[in-house]
């Protein structure tokens, strides 16, 4: 590969846009003028499963693969994959990594208590490779913005933050990219990950019974087609599709927290939130990389 190249590399997990994020940079840097390769994206596809893509560009590019120690940035949709895959960057360069957490059912140790072992959020982690490190809640700001599937957008307008592209290459593109009717949304969404503010991070609390109630299930039935896939593989049984073909919630005290309906929704329309932390749990602000 070309000695002038740069690479990037994009990682999260299926269903959350990685595919489309990646076919958005690389469409970028070939309007800002450069040799662009681009990776097949490797993983399973389906929700739920380890999805990455490698993008290197340049003036004269030969190969996509980016080599261990080398990327300027790695972007995560989701913790889990930051930590697999940060070894790719370079010393010096940036992680910009999604606070949101996607704990698969084999991690989960105790569904009745959430016990799980799946690795904490950690605002130091990466500091002893001297990384600009930047987490966000990308889903929470899409979600402010009206339409929380635009949170791959928000992640792009934190990258392009460490990338000499102007953004005029970078709106064209998700503008010709992302579905018809959802151009608005997504170019606001980017426009807000160049500015979003670092991820409020709780701190793990050492009561464990820090948490208490059962876990919400919140339903957008604009999205939902009545598929009937999260209700079949729901283990206790949480969720129906009624006559109507709308579905429904039937036993809310008895969501564990799995997020097995969350993770196969095709649509994106169930969201599992955590029960209600007591309103004493301190917080800790990550600027910069460094927790305060």
């Amino acid at each position: 590969m070309a000695e002038n190249s740069r690479g990037l590399l994009l990682a999260g997990v299926g269903g959350q846009g990685v595919i489309l994020a990646s076919m958005i940079v690389a469409d970028a840097l070939v309007r800002a003028g450069h040799d662009v390769k681009q990776s097949e994206v490797h993983g399973m596809a389906q929700r739920g499963g380890s999805v990455f893509s490698h993008i290197r560009w340049g003036t004269n590019v030969d190969s996509p693969l980016v080599e261990k120690g080398s990327a300027e940035v790695l972007a995560a949709f989701e913790w889990a994959e930051a930590i697999r895959w940060v070894e790719y960057v370079r010393d010096g360069g940036a992680v910009v990594a999604d606070v949101r957490t996607i704990v698969p059912p084999g991690a989960c140790t105790d569904r009745r208590a959430w016990l799980t072992r799946y690795p904490a959020i950690e605002a130091d982690l990466f500091s002893d490779r001297r990384l600009k490190t930047r987490l966000i809640d990308a889903s929470a700001t899409a979600a402010e913005l009206g339409n929380a599937r635009a949170a791959n957008s928000v992640i792009l307008g934190s990258v392009a933050a460490f990338l000499d592209i102007d953004d005029v290459h970078w709106e064209a593109a998700i503008t010709q990219l992302v579905p018809k009717g959802t151009q608005e949304v997504n170019l606001a969404a980017f426009r807000a990950g160049r500015e979003v503010p670092m991820a409020r991070i709780p701190l793990p609390s050492s009561d464990p019974e820090g948490f208490s109630g059962p876990h919400q299930i919140d339903i957008r039935h604009e999205w939902c087609k009545g598929c009937d896939i999260c209700s079949r593989v729901c283990p206790e049984y949480c969720l129906a599709v009624n006559t109507d073909g709308e579905l429904t919630i039937t036993n809310p005290d008895a969501c564990t927290g799995c997020r097995l309906c969350e993770m196969l929704c095709p649509d994106f329309a169930i969201t599992i939130r955590p029960p209600q932390q007591p309103a004493t749990a301190p917080e800790r602000a990550v600027v910069g990389g460094r927790a305060r």
